[in-house]
């Protein structure tokens, strides 16, 4: 029997499919990179995805998690072909218990849809990437993804109790609990931020966040970028951890303004967003603070927004940000590098100077607060030789970061994007150690492969001898 048709007979005709545009659309994600899928599967159950497993393994096929496809990383992006199963109609909301503010979600849930589904309890799932009007819970899950509110309060692993998970052998476990502190080995941690390579997650007991009594949102202008950037940590070691600490540079502002009119100080060199979610007593004196933090920084603005609308338009300009780059050239490339808060005003300031000797436009909207950088280059991707400049000054920002103590990734992930600069961050012994991490799970190598961890990440094969030349776990 072919692949098709044993998939086809654990499903439906009508969730497989390989016609060629299908298989187009579902060969690549929002990064630059693309491959192949052989087909594409949409399962709807536990036991769907179970089946269509076990036919993978069978067979020998490679199978590569997707959900909406928005990651950056080419974390889903099918390398060698094979199976794409897409989650999005596993979308439902199975449980929301606002007793123990949690609920069980299935990994095609929209990340917007499910705190829309909790206001009504005054509750909201904290993680909220730019792309949250799209991406999928199993997305965020599997990148470990963050968003502007993460900063007080965590990245989605600190938002995840448990997760029912598809191994690649087909059996179906769950790793965590409600329990907030569960016996054992914390494994549903180590499956959080795996991009789909050590199982498949089909569903998942998501932590909820009280709604906050009181929302103070500031938008402070600078006419420097070292200004903005020092008013971070500034605003921090003075005592306030905002719930958000965003930072738009010149560029971005201009691109973002001119689509939207939101009233962005484009004449400013970098503008901060800072949010505080707060009790009614405390937010005049935080927002306070971080008004007199600004100006110490040279803030010639601290504008504080008047009511829930002006706010929103304020965070619909910050997420908006990636798709205004439209305006300027067809395509982008960006890493999403960390380094630590003393060290940004100093590392800024190199990315900057890394653009400009490569003669490239490069803007920046980043998550200031944590120090999670997100330098943008905007450039024309037919253009060969342009390419290969924007790579080679991307690969050089990384290494700037790493050289400050930073890593590679604060919530896109790896992929096969910066899979190759693994090696700048972890030692071959730490390497090998995901890599054997890696075959627990998944000893034929059938889940997402060459994602992650470079070739020879693996010194030896389970017999003893070397893994041959090129071999991606």
């Amino acid at each position: 029997m072919s692949l098709l048709d044993e998939l086809v007979a654990v499903t439906d005709r009508e969730r497989v499919t390989d016609r060629p545009y299908d298989l187009h659309l579902h060969s690549g994600d929002a990064g630059l990179r693309t491959g192949h899928a052989t087909i594409v599967v949409f399962p709807e159950t536990t036991d769907e995805v179970v089946a269509v497993v076990r036919v993978a393994a069978k067979q020998g096929v490679p199978l590569v998690a997707r959900g909406a496809g928005t990651g950056l990383a080419s974390g889903a992006v099918p390398t060698e072909g094979g199976i794409v199963l897409t989650l999005t109609h596993m979308n439902e909301i199975t449980e929301i218990n606002v007793e123990n503010g949690t609920a069980w979600v299935g990994p095609g849930v929209i990340n917007l849809d499910l705190s829309r589904a909790t206001t009504p309890h005054s509750l909201h799932f904290a993680p909220d990437p730019s792309s949250q009007q799209a991406c999928t819970i199993g997305g965020n899950i599997a990148n470990n993804s963050g968003g502007p509110h993460c900063l007080s309060e965590g990245s989605t692993v600190n938002h995840v109790l448990a997760v029912e998970m598809v191994t690649a052998d087909g059996e179906v476990i769950t790793l965590g609990s409600a329990a907030p502190d569960p016996i054992g080995l914390d494994l549903r941690s180590v499956v959080v931020g795996s991009e789909g390579t050590l199982g498949i997650v089909t569903r998942a007991l998501v932590k909820l966040t009280p709604n906050p009594p009181q929302v103070r949102t500031l938008l402070c202008a600078f006419p420097t970028v070292e200004g903005a950037a020092g008013a971070v940590s500034g605003i921090i070691a003075a005592g306030v951890v905002p719930a958000a600490l965003e930072m738009m540079d010149q560029g971005m502002l201009i691109a973002v303004e001119n689509w939207l009119h939101a009233g962005f100080p484009t004449e400013s060199a970098a503008a901060l967003i800072a949010e505080v979610h707060c009790t009614t007593e405390s937010a005049d004196a935080e927002v306070d603070l971080i008004r007199r933090v600004a100006e110490d920084h040279g803030a010639t603005e601290v504008r504080v927004a008047r009511d829930e609308a002006e706010r929103e338009i304020i965070w619909k300009g910050r997420k908006s940000a990636f798709g205004a780059i439209a305006q300027t050239a067809p395509n982008y490339y960006l890493h999403d590098t960390v380094v630590p808060r003393t060290k940004l005003v100093e590392t800024v300031l190199e990315l900057y100077q890394i653009a400009e000797d490569a003669g490239l436009v490069m803007m920046n909207v980043f998550h200031a607060g944590d120090g999670n950088l997100h330098p943008l280059i905007a450039f024309d991707a037919k253009d060969d030789v342009m390419a290969k400049r924007v790579h080679e000054a991307a690969d050089k920002m990384v290494a700037a970061c790493v050289a400050k103590g930073g890593v590679l990734s604060g919530e896109h992930g790896i992929g096969s994007e910066k899979r190759d600069l693994m090696g700048t961050v972890f030692t071959e012994y730490d390497l090998d150690a995901q890599a054997r991490l890696k075959q627990v799970f998944d000893p034929d190598r059938i889940l997402n492969p060459a994602k992650i961890l470079p070739s020879g990440s693996r010194c030896f094969d389970y017999g003893g001898a070397p893994l041959p030349e090129g071999t991606w776990i």
